[in-house]
């Protein structure tokens, strides 16, 4: 089921930049070798999902990476559990944030594709792979407090002209479309 839909998302989707669409298409590529392609164990690469977490102060919740040492979106690897791609990015942005009730846009803001090194299940150790990571928006609901999980050294709100240092790339791509949406 969770690939037939990040198949289904990813032809439907309407690009936010050239890039995007670059990444679209090449995604749909990887997941020509069927449902492994979204498992970690798809070693040439596999499809993760993250989500930017705004507020309505229009800032944006960032993490700290505890193992890349960079500031980022929440986000993830797909788990069996997962059902689409939307339920695997809130499930991984309520975890890493602690935020219950993130409103979520079913429609993705950017696909960027990136080097990580990971491991193949949770324990194994870790090569390099490719991570094609489709990003969703996530709103805030008023008054909630963060918490910071075991994946991050740190949570923090930061505004769009005030982002922090060292940054994850793909991050600033991720701005414009989503604010757009609001």
């Amino acid at each position: 089921m969770l690939y037939d839909n990040a198949v289904a998302t990813l032809t439907a989707w309407q690009a936010t930049s050239d890039e995007a669409d670059l990444a679209r298409k090449r995604t749909l590529e990887l997941l020509t070798a069927g449902p492994a392609a979204m498992t970690r164990a798809h070693r040439p690469g596999h499809v993760t999902a993250s989500t930017l977490i705004v507020d309505d102060q229009r800032r944006v919740l960032l993490c700290l990476h505890g193992r890349l040492g960079m500031w980022m979106q929440l986000g993830g690897h797909c788990e069996p559990t997962d059902e689409t791609l939307t339920s695997a990015a809130l499930r991984e942005a309520t975890e890493e944030s602690g935020i219950p009730g993130l409103r979520l846009d079913p429609d993705p803001i950017d696909v960027d594709i990136h080097a990580v090194r990971c491991g193949a299940a949770p324990g194994e150790p870790a090569t390099e792979s490719l991570h094609y990571d489709v990003r969703f928006l996530a709103v805030c609901p008023p008054g909630a407090i963060e918490s910071i999980s075991e994946e991050s050294t740190a949570l923090a709100w930061f505004t769009p002209d005030a982002l922090p240092s060292p940054l994850a790339a793909g991050v600033t791509q991720q701005l414009a479309p989503a604010f757009a949406r609001l």
